[in-house]
């Protein structure tokens, strides 16, 4: 009998625990991609699965993705683009779907993945010299748009030549735009200095 009240007692709480998990008060719900869909509170995103459980909590750090009706983040190869300002600086990176930063914030741009492959700008510090006068180093940085796989690794550098950037935020308001894209799985294709298309392979 102890037993049975016992039971009982414990799928009334279960029970109780499934309804207190609905979520209101929610301003915008995007459509599902990747087995989850966008849900806005106020300023802030989260996300639900099919079964309509909150299974990334509200949070400031979720980046949009533009669409034509409405901009919400999305979840691609079972990761999600964040920011991060470090310095005024803002930086990209990468969740999953359990909200857990699988990929730091350590890129000045990024885009979602596609086929495992995601297309970020990745930052290069370079010791130069030092600075007797001051007692300091000196510090150049620079970036490549890189090719990066689900764990963060560099897989292709699709910009050959570093561009310098001063890396303060006086300098650095916009994210660097891109001047490259991926095609195929093979090719990829670069904007030049005279405003036109080069359609290049991955080696």
């Amino acid at each position: 009998m102890k037993n049975s009240i016992f039971l009982h007692f414990i799928i009334a709480l279960i029970s109780f625990s499934c309804l207190s998990q609905t979520v209101k008060g929610i301003d915008y719900i995007s459509p599902f991609h990747d087995g989850l869909a966008a849900v806005k509170k106020g300023n802030m995103w989260g996300f639900i699965n099919t079964e309509g459980d909150l299974v990334i909590n509200f949070r400031d750090d979720l980046v949009t993705t533009d669409f034509k009706s409405q901009n919400y983040p999305i979840f691609k190869n079972n990761r999600c683009l964040i920011s991060e300002k470090k310095e005024g600086i803002t930086y990209f990176g990468y969740i999953n779907k359990s909200g857990e930063t699988i990929i730091k914030p350590v890129f000045l741009n990024a885009s979602n993945f596609k086929d495992d492959t995601a297309l970020v700008i990745l930052v290069v510090k370079d010791t130069i010299g030092h600075n007797d006068i001051l007692n300091k180093t000196v510090i150049s940085h620079n970036y490549f748009e890189v090719l990066i796989n689900t764990e963060g690794e560099t897989t292709h550098y699709l910009t050959p030549n570093p561009k310098h950037i001063t890396l303060s935020k006086n300098f650095v308001k916009q994210p660097p735009q891109f001047t490259t894209q991926l095609l195929s799985d093979n090719l990829f294709a670069v904007w030049t200095d005279d405003e036109k298309w080069v359609i290049k392979k991955l080696e």
